[in-house]
């Protein structure tokens, strides 16, 4: 779908408005201003037809104006009509208005008569229009006797309606007796007659109140003929009529109804005339009977029908052809048509014409001895007669003027004088109308004057016309010039245009434009000057404009329109929903610069229009809304060609609500099987109705059609009729057969049942087939009910069985089923693997092999080999601990597999067992084997103790694991200096009995780092790491007290302030860092610089590891100083199996290879070397600093 935004724009001062500004002022400059004398001039009178309502009083309009004002008479068909002689008859003061007082007594009918109106002062009298006054009339229905209408089904009929002769001519319409219009289409219609066409009629017409109401809108009031009654016979009901009397003829018996080719109703004959006025609306009719009903068209014999003002009406009867002009006259034809054939009717249309202006005569002012014309030109069909009257007389005999002379149309002056002031009338006349218009001459010598205001303000928008009005008036005519500025000159070149009223034109102005204009009028008599200003605004731009919107029902849509304007302007902003007002509802709410609608409906799909007004200007911008929703779901649905085995479904589609229907699903309904239950059964593309649709016997069969759209489903249709398809043999038979024992002498048969569709008819069951494999045996049947399991006793244990499973119902079988192979119930397994071997790898793994056993003894489908294996006892420890087994499944038939996560140097117990489905067969006898010592775990806790200047305590605790012989301990350490970097690294080995240590011979107020692990004969295990620091040497710090002479020396203490504000900008700047928690140099520079003497574990090597449940200590990472006590502890490792086998705890290769790998870390010792491992802290600082 195809966005749709319109802009417009419009300007008070475009062409439009500048052409009306024109012609206003062209009238303006004619007007003779009223202080000036001047001859009457007619200014509003009554129409010249005038029909009145009698009820009301009659008032006949005449105003003029003039200099003096002028008296008013009236004249009544041709003769004076004396208004003091009639006490009902009252002219308004000042005016030559009538008033006919009807609603004190008087009747209207005694006033119906020609009225004329005369405005008459010293120099002329103007007279109105020949007013011809008739009161409206709305008779009543003549009485007459009206028989019931008795025709026969597909003949004509025409109902008269004939309404009386009302002025004006009333409006037809039909309507029953409950007020009801009656329905009309192509077969019934009303005539421009107010007749009632019936082409042919059915029983449906059988009514007895066609009425025919006449509407007299002048009056108010509605006339209503009697009821007429039309009784339609049907040919089967008439042949019974005639039966019941006339049994010994059947006349009418072989007569059904009969079609009939089409005759015309009206107009009659074929060819009539029609005579039209120019400008009126040219109506034309042609009313056929007929079975089928016709169908009527158009023609212009020679022509084409004029496009834009051809219309057709009444369902194509009727051709109306609007504005007529002499080129519409010709021939039109209409035919009207069936299956049958055709008839036609030729309507010669003539188009005459009242009088019409050509050039209608115009007021004339002229100064003495001017000269001047007066011209007086009209066309009509026929060609109207031109007459002249002077001040209300005939101009042939009213008073000689020799200024004057007729010719024709034409009135020529020469040589004016203040005598030849009058006013003079130019009749137009034919049969067909007349034209009357007064004309006067005014002879005046007057110097000039401007009427328009001096200092006028004009605005106008930048780019658009400008026209400065400078409307005058003098006698000579005077001339015009314009001036820009005080001191300016005149105006001239194409940029300007001078219009003869006066005002001066800019086409296009520009912001240069602004400032002030003046004109100048000057004739024979005098000069006069008028300054207007003008100023240029800038034009009022929509810089956001709404946009195209697809939104969802319920949803909300928000449409921009924000604007920029001249600052001196007040724009007002305006939304319309399909260029009407925006409904009234609280959801729409309208905001600065947009509009939002809450909550969306299909009501506010549409074209939204923002228009924006100043005084100047007036823009606007437009953007379609259009609101998408689910489909409605689709109805009238129709089974056709009902077969066995297929049916065709129809359906016509609900509306898509602006979103294109993508498919159509059809589902069904079992009636007889899983009533209230819909399937699906197959989906269409959105353009397809149809479908044809396969079914199953013995269905009762519902369907339901939903649309699909982009935005979702539709709700299901409504159900279509029921179609019971026919019952048949099974088509298929149970599916996922399968044989599988319970106990170790069943076979239990289990299958998929049909659903209730797929029985194909009543009476559904299975015949169940069974024979042992081979063997050869008969097969085994048996016919059971509608179930899904068959039990087999008395089997041998684990043997294999061919197994069918066949539907039937009361119809017959279904084809014949294809076998499966099932087994007889297992038994636990009779031996035990046997040559059980067992292969230590490492400390941590072992691999143990075994024969299988053989197939027939495992009495069930082989699981696979389940290895038991637990610690008896630890070699490094006197305490046992409670035996728990643990248990590795090696899928298959294996004879391998891996121990994993074995602990160093203990003693293990294993035995194999073979399982099936049934359980686990006896264990193999117990297998003994040793794993070798391997690293220990760290030592439990370091603990620094009793610091003084020189020493530090050590104390520990043994590893939790030795998994060994403990042969000594490692302990390695190094200082830290005041710049953080580490220093030489000292090893010392301890003998393994021990459990403390005094370090002697070290620093004063020095910190420590120290490096602990434990070691057997198979390496070191992991490390434990702290930190110490030795006390302070407190006669030093009472030297440094004493030397008062140099701390209290100026230049000292100034260079102790800047060591200081040194020292704290780095504190600073150190924290943030910790906080951010990046790394800093010192724990860079130790990470690099890692003890040869202990290597990390790989980890990409392929190799397995051992455990390590230690974690890295990194001491001079945040939060792992040691707690207030100075003991880092290891918490106890707990046994781990990597998942070698399935079980408890592992998983197997199919090979038995173990999949995962061990890998342990430990931490990475520092090198000797000026290095530090800690982030430098405040009392370090004050320490170096000191």
């Amino acid at each position: 779908m195809q966005p749709k935004i319109m802009m417009k724009k419009k300007s008070i001062s475009a062409s439009k408005a500048s052409l009306v500004l024109f012609l206003c002022q062209m009238i303006s400059a004619l007007d003779v201003p009223l202080d000036l004398s001047q001859p009457p001039t007619i200014t509003q009178q009554s129409p010249k037809d005038y029909i009145v309502d009698p009820r009301e009083n009659i008032v006949i309009q005449c105003e003029a104006k003039g200099k003096p004002p002028p008296s008013f008479s009236w004249t009544r068909n041709g003769t004076h009509f004396d208004i003091d002689k009639d006490a009902q008859v009252t002219m308004k003061p000042n005016s030559g208005t009538l008033v006919i007082n009807i609603m004190n007594g008087g009747k209207a009918e005694a006033y119906e008569g020609v009225y004329q109106c005369t405005a008459r002062n010293e120099r002329g009298a103007a007279i109105s229009n020949n007013i011809v006054i008739r009161p409206s009339r709305s008779p009543l229905w003549t009485k007459e006797k009206l028989e019931p209408n008795q025709v026969r089904e597909g003949d004509s009929l025409v109902l008269h309606c004939r309404p009386p002769v009302g002025l004006p001519p009333p409006i037809i319409f039909w309507m029953d007796n409950a007020f009801q219009r009656l329905p009309q289409s192509e077969r019934v219609s009303q005539g421009l007659n107010g007749d009632l066409y019936f082409s042919n009629v059915q029983p449906e017409d059988t009514r007895e109140d066609y009425i025919c109401y006449a509407r007299f809108n002048h009056t108010q009031t509605i006339q209503q003929k009697q009821p007429i009654s039309v009784k339609v016979f049907s040919m089967d009901s008439l042949n019974d009529t005639i039966a019941a009397n006339l049994s010994d003829t059947d006349i009418y018996g072989a007569r059904p109804v009969t079609e009939r080719q089409p005759v015309l109703l009206t107009p009659t004959g074929s060819t009539s005339t029609k005579v039209e006025l120019r400008g009126n609306v040219l109506l034309l009719e042609c009313i056929a009977a007929g079975l089928p009903t016709p169908v009527i068209r158009w023609i212009k014999e020679g022509g084409e029908l004029p496009a834009n003002r051809t219309f057709f009406e009444n369902f194509k009867k009727t051709l109306k052809i609007t504005d007529v002009s002499e080129a519409d006259s010709g021939n039109y034809k209409c035919i009207a048509r069936n299956t049958l054939g055709s008839a036609h009717h030729v309507i010669s249309v003539t188009v005459k014409a009242a009088p019409y202006w050509i050039t209608a005569p115009r007021n004339l002012v002229l100064s003495p001895g001017e000269d001047g014309t007066l011209i007086c030109r009209a066309n009509g069909n026929p060609k109207p007669s031109i007459s002249w009257l002077a001040n209300g007389v005939p101009i042939a005999i009213a008073p000689e003027d020799p200024s004057r002379k007729v010719d024709g149309d034409t009135i020529i002056f020469s040589q004016v004088q203040e005598r030849s002031s009058a006013v003079y009338q130019c009749n137009a006349s034919n049969e067909y109308g007349y034209l009357l218009a007064n004309a006067f001459v005014n002879v005046l010598a007057e110097p000039p004057r401007i009427l328009t205001p001096a200092n006028k303000l004009y605005q106008v928008i930048a780019d658009s016309p400008a026209l400065l009005d400078c409307a005058y008036f003098g006698s000579p005519k005077p001339e015009i010039e314009w001036f820009k500025g005080v001191k300016g000159s005149i105006l001239r070149g194409s940029e300007y245009i001078f219009h003869d009223n006066g005002t001066l034109e800019i086409p296009v102005a520009q912001k240069d434009s602004t400032g002030a204009y003046t004109c100048v009028a000057r004739n024979k008599l005098g000069k006069i000057q008028n300054e207007v200003q003008l100023e240029i605004k800038d034009p009022t731009v929509i810089i956001k404009q709404p946009e195209y919107k697809v939104i969802q029902r319920y949803g909300q849509v928000s449409f921009e329109c924000i604007i920029k304007h001249d600052s001196t302007l007040l724009p007002t902003v305006i939304w319309l929903k399909d260029n009407d007002e925006l409904p009234d509802d609280e959801r729409f709410l309208v905001g600065k610069d947009n509009l939002t609608i809450m909550n969306v409906t299909d009501k506010d799909d549409g074209t939204y229009t923002c228009i924006v007004n100043t005084t100047l200007d007036s823009v606007s911008a437009s953007a379609v809304l259009t609101v998408v929703a689910r489909p409605n779901p689709p109805f009238d649905l129709e089974l056709t060609g009902q077969l066995e085995r297929s049916v065709e479904l129809s359906w016509i589609p609900g509306d898509e609500n602006n979103s294109p229907i993508t498919n159509f699903v059809i589902e069904y309904e079992d009636g007889l099987h899983e009533p209230g239950v819909w399937h699906y059964q197959t989906e269409v593309p959105g353009t397809q109705t149809t479908v044809q649709l396969k079914l199953s016997p013995y269905v009762n069969y519902s369907f339901r059609v939903i649309a699909v759209n982009e935005i979702g489903r539709s709700q299901p249709s409504e159900p279509s009729e029921q179609y019971l398809t026919k019952s048949a043999n099974p088509d298929e038979n149970p599916s996922n057969v399968q044989g599988i024992g319970s106990e170790p002498d069943n076979l239990v048969i289990t299958w998929e049942s049909l659903k209730g569709f797929q029985s194909n008819g009543p009476g559904l069951q299975y015949k169940v087939s069974w024979r042992q494999k081979d063997v050869d045996d008969e097969w085994t049947s048996v016919i059971v009910a509608n179930v899904s399991k068959y039990i087999v006793s008395g089997t041998p244990t684990f043997v294999p069985y061919e197994i069918k499973v066949q539907a039937l119902n009361d119809l017959g079988y279904a084809p014949e089923p294809s076998e499966v192979i099932g087994h007889s119930g297992e038994d636990l397994p009779m031996v035990a693997p046997g040559n059980v071997q067992v292969h230590v790898i490492n400390s941590t793994l072992a691999k143990v092999h075994w024969d299988p056993v053989p197939l027939k003894t495992v009495r069930g489908h082989l699981q696979g080999y389940k290895v038991y294996y637990w610690k008896v006892q630890s070699l490094s420890r006197r305490s046992r601990r409670h035996v728990e087994k643990k248990i590795l499944t090696f899928r298959g038939n294996k004879t391998f597999g891996m121990l994993p996560g074995l602990e160093p140097y203990s003693t293990y117990k294993l035995n194999v067992r073979v399982a099936n489905g049934k359980g686990e067969g006896p264990a193999s006898p117990d297998k003994v084997f040793r794993t070798p010592e391997g690293v220990p775990s760290s030592p439990s806790f370091l603990k620094i103790t009793n610091p003084t200047l020189d020493s530090l305590t050590l104390e520990w605790g043994s590893p939790t694991h030795p998994n060994g012989v403990l042969t000594s301990y490692i302990l390695k350490f190094q200082p830290i200096n005041n710049t953080h970097e580490l220093g030489p690294l000292v090893e010392i080995r301890i003998p393994a009995n021990e459990s403390s240590l005094i370090l002697k011979n070290l620093n004063y107020s020095t910190r420590y780092k120290f490096y602990f692990n434990a070691q057997t004969s198979v390496g070191s295990g992991n490390q434990i790491t702290e930190e110490a620091v030795t006390i302070m040497d407190e006669g030093k710090m009472a030297m440094a007290s004493r030397q008062v002479d140099i701390a209290t020396q100026g230049w000292f203490i100034g260079l102790m302030c800047a060591v200081a504000l040194l020292i704290l900008i780095l504190l600073i700047v150190c924290f943030i860092r910790r906080n951010k928690g990046g790394k800093y140099p010192v724990k860079e520079k130790e990470d690099a610089h890692a003890d040869p003497e202990i290597q990390p574990m790989k980890e990409d090597d392929g190799t397995f590891g051992e455990y390590s449940d230690a974690e890295d200590h990194k001491p001079l990472k945040k939060g792992s100083r040691t707690p207030s006590d100075r003991t880092v502890k290891k918490e106890d490792s707990d046994d781990s199996l990597v998942d070698y086998g399935e079980g408890v705890n592992g998983q197997f290769n199919e090979d038995g290879s173990f999949i995962g790998q061990y890998s342990g870390k430990k931490e990475k010792e520092p090198a000797e070397g000026n290095e530090s491992s800690e982030a430098p802290s405040p009392v370090n600082a004050m320490n170096s600093f000191v």
